[in-house]
């Protein structure tokens, strides 16, 4: 045998060297001989490109439950196309579980550990390339995140929503469960309503059915062309979400022999992209921190708040998925789906980016000459219905789709424009995802405007400083807010929560004491992307405990919010301000070996995405 290993030949590619395969007789090479031969690998296998299947997945939460289901139709899949797959696991957070503990300060900490949970499994064994399976919220940016950073070949497959059911007659999903808790508080409803509510609510695995953060952080995958093309939003366990598994473990060799990796297909302008079809949804605000954070793993040059400032007043609403507005996600899906909105945003698109399907997007869309490239067959008499409150899974098996998962994308996409509208008939023309500066907020901060846009555009008043958000809540339920009052909720920012707490319990005690309308929240704190309602504005940066102005408020100080203007302002002397900021103690510095520790030790500004290795000392 030669000093060198043979290099991986795939059909009609230029042989390559895969860096999973080292020179025979050294250490390494018969190390890994032994384990590999040990779990039934044969010496042919040895030789084929070895891909990691990254399953973000647990049985905490339905988010995910269904993701070990994946595993073995993918391997398959990936088999077939003459590689080796090997599962991998990361931690599996859920926004509606692990949120309990810590205020919900282990949920955005909770990515960038699925970041380098993967960097350990996939760098440490150096395979060659990845499949991740994203669910719930941080999954997805945490698999982008790896792809960046690790640069090698990868595919996001994004595992599909949860059906939802209904409550004494009418639709209910899990957005209701957050919302109807507030009113619980409130005195509005009872809590044997809310536990029959919610024993409705959720009626399979999947995501939140709506366009939170886990759909949305899907979409943006597809639009990035981190994801084959039509594969976004999906029933989880539908058969397109088996078309799509099928199609990624096919393709995901093909990206290994072609040597596609993410870097080249993360470019300034696919960003840009992404950005056009956050805005056209209204998708969550998490996805401005987790766009900024998947563009400094990939070393792309690209500011996404400042992209959002230039996009969001030329950008028009062409949809309005729940909690936006009506509409169910299963129409969304039904009426094209990403795909669908890609190509009625086309006019405003960069349509040669390059996508893991193989083409680009303007071929994706169907723009463009036929090509070759690999999309995910769309399975026609899916039991998705549009408008239906209550999908079920297909009862198709797993591998049903794998001898015609794969089409050309020279077929037309179809879009049902009553759902999805043109260009030229939006739903609404103001800002989605409005980002906020001013004497408050001098780095920044995000607010999100309803599709009707009935929360005020411009509000001053006095501020009700509230530090946690349990001390908001029962604020709210003692009725110390009134109409007129500016909520200032602060302390829960990336260092001084640290791990940026969750806000949204104070959102929906707000909106259940009736004053949702009539009252401003400002935080430093993050949002579910399931809020949706009122004048709130949220990620303010630099935060309140590391002496930033949000910090510095009293109550009675007087507060300007000009949403046209997009500026939130402090009406206080920068005199006192300055005796105020003299008199803070230092902000604590973090002790001890937890996680969240590590991470206020480490995390950036929300600027930088809130990535590790560059935070503030």
């Amino acid at each position: 045998m030669s000093g060198q290993p043979p290099p991986y030949q795939a059909q009609g590619v230029t042989a390559r060297k895969l860096r999973s395969n080292f020179t025979p007789g050294s250490t390494p090479w018969a190390m890994r001989r032994a384990q590999w031969t040990a779990l039934g690998l044969t010496e042919a296998d040895l030789e084929k490109p070895k891909i990691a299947i990254v399953n973000s997945s647990s049985s905490l939460a339905s988010c995910f439950s269904h993701l070990d289901q994946i595993v073995g139709p993918l391997k398959q899949a990936i088999t077939a196309a003459g590689g080796v797959a090997f599962e991998v696991r990361t931690a599996a957070p859920s926004d509606a579980i692990t949120s309990a503990g810590a205020a919900g300060q282990y949920i955005l900490p909770s990515r960038d550990l699925i970041a380098s949970d993967i960097e350990v499994a996939v760098e440490g064994a150096l395979l060659d390339g990845m499949v991740g399976l994203a669910s719930c919220d941080k999954t997805t940016p945490g698999q982008l995140m790896a792809a960046g950073r690790l640069n090698i070949p990868t595919i996001i497959v994004a595992c599909g929503y949860q059906p939802s059911g209904s409550y004494r007659g009418e639709a209910v999903d899990f957005e209701d469960i957050f919302r109807f808790a507030g009113h619980v508080n409130a005195g509005r409803m009872t809590i044997d309503e809310l536990g029959e509510m919610s024993r409705c609510a959720v009626t399979g695995p999947g995501v939140c059915a709506g366009m939170g953060t886990a759909n949305s952080m899907h979409l943006t995958a597809e639009a990035l062309g981190m994801a084959l093309p039509g594969t976004t939003p999906v029933l989880a366990l539908g058969p397109k979400m088996w078309d799509a598994v099928a199609a990624a473990g096919a393709r995901i060799v093909e990206l290994v022999a072609e040597d596609v990796t993410p870097r080249s297909i993360l470019t300034q302008a696919a960003f840009r992209n992404a950005v056009i079809a956050i805005l056209a949804v209204a998708g969550s605000v998490n996805c401005l921190k987790h766009l900024q954070a998947i563009a400094v793993e990939a070393g792309a040059d690209v500011d996404v708040y400042r992209l959002f400032e230039e996009l969001a007043p030329t950008v028009p609403l062409l949809t309005d998925v729940k909690p936006n507005g009506d509409t169910q996600i299963t129409a969304f899906e039904a009426a094209g789906g990403t795909l669908g909105l890609l190509r009625q945003l086309a006019p405003l698109l960069n349509l040669s980016v390059p996508t893991v399907g193989g083409g680009t997007l303007g071929e994706a869309i169907g723009l463009t000459a036929d090509s070759a490239m690999t999309v995910a067959r769309v399975s026609r008499g899916s039991a998705v219905a549009a408008g239906s409150e209550s999908a079920t899974a297909s009862a198709s098996a797993p591998g049903s789709a794998s001898s015609s998962a794969l089409d050309s994308a020279s077929s037309p996409v179809v879009v049902d424009e009553s759902v999805i509208r043109p260009l030229d008939k939006p739903v609404a023309t103001h800002p989605a995802i409005v980002v906020m500066r001013g004497s408050l907020a001098p780095d920044g901060a995000v607010l999100k405007r309803t599709v009707a846009d009935d929360a005020p555009l411009k509000f001053r008043g006095p501020a009700k400083v509230v530090h946690s958000r349990d001390e908001g809540v029962a604020a709210a339920k003692a009725g110390r807010f009134a109409a007129g009052d500016v909520v200032v909720l602060t302390g829960l920012g990336l260092r001084g929560s640290p791990g940026m707490g969750l806000t949204s319990a104070l959102m929906f005690a707000i909106d259940g004491a009736g004053l949702s309308a009539s009252v401003a929240v400002i935080t430093d704190g993050q949002m579910s992307g399931l809020v949706n309602g009122g004048l709130v504005i949220a990620e303010v940066s630099p935060e309140g405990a590391a002496g930033g102005p949000l910090g510095l408020v009293r109550d009675g100080d007087l507060i300007t919010v000009d949403v046209d203007a997009r500026t939130v302002d402090l009406e206080v002397e920068a005199g006192e301000l300055a005796a105020r900021r003299a008199a803070l103690p230092p902000l604590a510095a973090p002790t001890g070996c937890g996680w969240l520790s590590v991470y206020a030790r480490s995390v950036a500004p929300l600027g930088s995405g809130a990535t590790l290795g560059a935070g503030g000392g």
